[in-house]
């Protein structure tokens, strides 16, 4: 299996990891000759119709951008009076129906609801605000941290600090802000500084300062974290992450590696977090979702080169047996190709 860190000299040279919400790299692309009023008919009469037809569920709203399926929603609600989640959600199941849900929600809407859902009931879904707040630019978190204020009546990060604690928490909450310096150019003099300043408080010292790995990697910019990286393993002889590993554990650990695996690249962070949500004996489903929507726009053909690339199969013959029916038609549709 290939490493993700074998190619460090590119770092630098390499495109921005934290996109916008749209990119030329997503398998799902704008319809052309899209008209709303058509399709919000057609799905009006595939699920009021006599069983669900599945077939135009899944060719409408796997081939449309999230802009013409937020279009399509409003035709919809204009025409039955109801909301199209609603009578998704009334005529569908299963792993089928969190997906189509998902397609017609809002990004900013469904990553909400996903950060909700991971503070809901006992204990914290770690990994899931991991892998959110880790990946999503400035914006995005503004987004859902504005949706999440409408619909609660509170602020984010106020609630996400009753959940979690530690530097854990602190990094957490940094991120959760949404306030990382957005600034593109690269400073080598301060890059060197910060990572003298990683390995001094890590690999130099007997016990870790985690606030300084907390500060630096919540607040530069992905630009000179990139840089950080580079000089880094100048001076240690090991890259980041290795040594976040070696000095640090638990829910900090999963964060800092996280944020070190975006910034180097957001793809392949994801193409690891779809092998895992697939490997074994069980299937989480709810990542699968996540990100095939989430990265459907943005950047999942490269995902699927770096998921051939790091495991040597492609996703598409991932999703093929670890997944059936219905949803696994709708994973495959947004897959957009098989690189075997």
């Amino acid at each position: 299996m290939a490493s993700l860190w074998d190619d460090l000299d590119s770092l630098v040279n390499s495109p921005s990891s934290f996109e916008s919400t749209t990119g030329e790299r997503g398998t799902i692309k704008p319809k052309a000759d899209f008209d709303a009023g058509d399709d919000a008919v057609a799905l009006r009469k595939a699920i009021e119709g006599l069983g669900t037809k599945d077939k135009v569920l899944i060719d409408i709203l796997t081939h449309r951008s999230s802009a013409q399926r937020q279009l399509i929603c409003e035709a919809y609600l204009g025409a039955t009076g109801r909301t199209l989640v609603e009578d998704l959600k009334g005529d569908t199941s299963g792993d089928f129906e969190e997906l189509l849900v998902a397609l017609a929600t809002p990004p900013a809407v469904y990553d909400c609801h996903e950060v909700m859902r991971a503070m809901e009931g006992a204990g914290t879904k770690d990994s899931v605000l991991i892998e959110i707040f880790a990946s999503r630019s400035n914006q995005q978190i503004k987004a859902l941290s504005d949706v999440y204020l409408e619909e609660t009546e509170k602020m984010l990060t106020l609630d996400l600090k009753s959940e979690v604690s530690g530097d854990f928490s602190n990094a957490l909450l940094l991120l959760a802000e949404g306030k990382r310096d957005d600034n593109t150019a690269v400073d080598a003099d301060k890059a060197k500084e910060d990572a003298k300043t990683l390995y001094d408080a890590g690999e130099k010292k007997w016990g870790t300062d985690e606030s300084a790995f907390v500060d630096i990697l919540c607040h530069r910019s992905i630009p000179q974290l990139r840089q950080t990286l580079v000089e880094y393993k100048n001076i240690s002889g090991k890259t980041l992450q290795h040594s976040i590993e070696g000095e640090m554990s638990g829910e900090l650990e999963e964060l800092l590696v996280a944020i070190v695996k975006c910034v180097k690249s957001v793809p392949a962070f994801f193409a690891e977090r779809l092998y895992e949500s697939m490997k074994g004996g069980g299937t989480d489903e709810s990542t699968l979702n996540r990100i095939m929507v989430g990265r459907s726009e943005i950047d999942m053909l490269d995902i699927r080169a770096e998921f051939k690339k790091l495991y040597e199969y492609s996703l598409h013959s991932a999703i093929e047996s670890d997944c059936r029916g219905k949803w696994e038609k709708s994973l495959l549709k947004m897959c957009g190709g098989d690189d075997d």
